[in-house]
């Protein structure tokens, strides 16, 4: 039986179907995205929208989308943000408006409300920020969200400048503070989930 190949790279506006496809998965049964589209059937289907519109327009446009395949298939990928780009400036707010239009339907006010959330509490120091980091459940267990983290930690680490996530799951909390992650507060949205904000300082 031949070893599975395992490639870490940059992803580009070709991949991104494949890899909001697989995000879709990995976030289905995410407490913030059930929040944020409670009907199953409608997250299903809108998901891949959402992922492909915070890829397209957030991440994308900094380099910040790194996948891992495996023989040539997607098996996880996490979207970054560099130091001082975590806030969207207002023009590509309106470009990408359309987009997150489709992706949440009668859904749009419970992600703009999340978002607002989020925003509203972000620290502001220079950081790397941690938007998304995702691996299909078939592949999971395997190492693919350690191997998508560390690749940008080492850039953390290298140039001396920390790292941001928000962690949407208690559960998940351990395995971020593995790689130095803490804890700083907790964040609850409106009358849905709580979100664990985690800073991280260069090692």
């Amino acid at each position: 039986m031949s070893a599975v190949t395992r490639t870490l790279r940059a992803a580009g506006r070709a991949d991104l179907q494949e890899v909001s496809a697989v995000l879709a998965r990995a976030f289905f049964d995410d407490p913030v995205m059930a929040w944020m589209i409670p009907d199953e059937a409608e997250r299903r289907r809108r998901l891949p929208l959402f992922f492909r519109a915070v890829g397209r327009h957030e991440h994308l446009p900094y380099d910040g989308v790194d996948a891992i395949l495996e023989d040539g298939a997607v098996r996880g990928a996490a979207m970054w943000k560099p130091p001082g780009h975590w806030k969207t400036s207002g023009w590509r707010t309106l470009l990408s408006a359309p987009a997150y239009m489709r992706a949440f339907g009668p859904y749009l006010r419970n992600g703009g409300v999340v978002q607002e959330t989020m925003s509203r509490l972000h620290p502001h120091e220079p950081h790397w920020y941690l938007a998304v980091v995702g691996t299909d459940p078939a592949a999971q267990g395997g190492g693919v969200g350690t191997d998508l983290i560390r690749s940008r930690l080492e850039i953390c680490d290298r140039d001396g400048v920390p790292a941001y996530l928000e962690s949407s799951k208690a559960a998940n909390v351990p395995y971020y503070e593995r790689f130095g992650f803490k804890v700083t507060r907790e964040i609850v949205v409106a009358d849905g989930p709580t979100l664990w904000p985690m800073w991280r300082q260069p090692q």
